[in-house]
């Protein structure tokens, strides 16, 4: 690897992973071989299969290649039938995001064609949103335990963590965000009128920091009636900050609105914001990029998975990397290739998997002409 090239791991993960990653690493081979952008792809062999062949998940050498000289990580759905318990896909995507503390999961909800918004009298122009999800925190952090299993006296125990540290980093990001990006509102998402404690801690962190950024109006919303405007007025919406949990909650029903998880990207990142996170370990500057459908094994192996959502994820991580313009690019054309109906079937095409990948890929040589 040259001096001047950014290292991007690629972890093509389990089930339909593997299919939808490999069109993205053509996208990314393109950039390389055609555009001359100095990446070099470090394929990772890491999922159910090595787990089962030799009972590695992430590995401290491979996880301590990544903290010391990756710029990003790409990586596929996780997930097999297999390993019923999943837990080594915790430890790689658990591994990765808290090992590289990646405490913001970004996630763009962006409807890129009008027929694929589900909702009476909306359009493509109704869905353009982003969550910023908490990352590292929350009911997610894997604290508790259970007593008594398997008995009629079992005791099951989850504990909901939230620093001041972690929720006024998330917040602190969306705020920016809205300010660079010259958004008008940022909303924050809790329910801290039954989990007093812990969501009172966002309620008044977030009106707190919204102070700091009088250009930009900041409303809040308890999460059931966020989900319930969400349906009924998506356009209202712009940033979205809120816990892991909800994070995760929300962002599916956002992928609903844009089309399904079939055209849903997403970014884990450690934004570095004022006040938070100046001196944090260098490690942070690696970035984790993952389109967010799961592993989906009964399709594995059938060319019918959508790999539109890779190929955006492919624009996030350009876009990190400094190439903003090809993220527009990629987005460009998966418009056109909905518009089309060079697509699968999900999303309204008669596509496979490949020949979308082909598409898209002509397409760029096209663009450069």
């Amino acid at each position: 690897m040259s001096t001047a090239s950014k290292l991007v791991a690629v972890i093509p993960g389990d089930g339909i992973g593997p299919e939808v990653i490999a069109q993205a690493t053509r996208v990314l081979d393109f950039y390389v071989a055609e555009r001359g952008l100095p990446i070099d792809l470090w394929p990772i062999d890491l999922g159910a299969d090595r787990y089962l062949r030799d009972g590695v998940a992430l590995s401290p050498d491979v996880r301590d290649r990544i903290s010391g000289e990756a710029s990003a990580v790409l990586l596929g759905a996780l997930g097999d039938p297999r390993i019923p318990g999943h837990e080594y896909a915790r430890d790689i995507l658990f591994g990765l995001r808290l090992g590289l503390d990646l405490y913001a999961n970004v996630r763009p909800v962006r409807a890129l064609s009008d027929r694929l918004v589900p909702l009476r009298q909306r359009g493509a122009s109704d869905v353009d949103f982003v969550v910023f999800r908490e990352n590292t925190e929350g009911a997610y952090a894997g604290i508790g335990g259970q007593f008594k299993r398997g008995t009629r006296d079992e005791i099951a125990i989850s504990e909901d963590v939230n620093t001041r540290r972690g929720v006024e980093r998330l917040i602190r990001a969306g705020f920016e965000h809205a300010r660079a990006h010259r958004k008008r509102r940022v909303h924050m998402a809790d329910k801290s009128n039954a989990m007093r404690h812990a969501h009172e801690l966002w309620h008044r962190v977030f009106f707190e920091v919204a102070g700091e950024y009088p250009e930009v109006e900041a409303k809040h919303l308890y999460i059931d009636a966020m989900c319930l405007e969400l349906v009924r007025d998506p356009s209202a919406f712009e940033v979205i900050v809120t816990c892991n949990l909800f994070g995760d909650i929300i962002t599916d029903l956002g992928a609903a609105l844009q089309g399904g998880l079939g055209m849903a990207a997403s970014a884990n990142v450690h934004p570095r914001v004022r006040g938070c996170c100046e001196a944090d370990h260098p490690a942070t500057r690696v970035a984790l990029f993952e389109p967010v459908h799961g592993s989906a094994p009964p399709l594995a192996g059938k060319d019918v998975a959508n790999p539109l959502a890779s190929i955006l994820t492919v624009g996030l991580l350009l876009s990190h990397l400094g190439w903003d313009a090809e993220r527009e690019r990629l987005e460009s054309i998966v418009v056109r290739a909905l518009g089309e109906g060079k697509c699968t079937p999900d999303v309204g095409g008669e596509l496979g998997t490949r020949a979308v990948g082909d598409w898209v890929v002509h397409e760029l040589a096209r663009a450069f002409g």
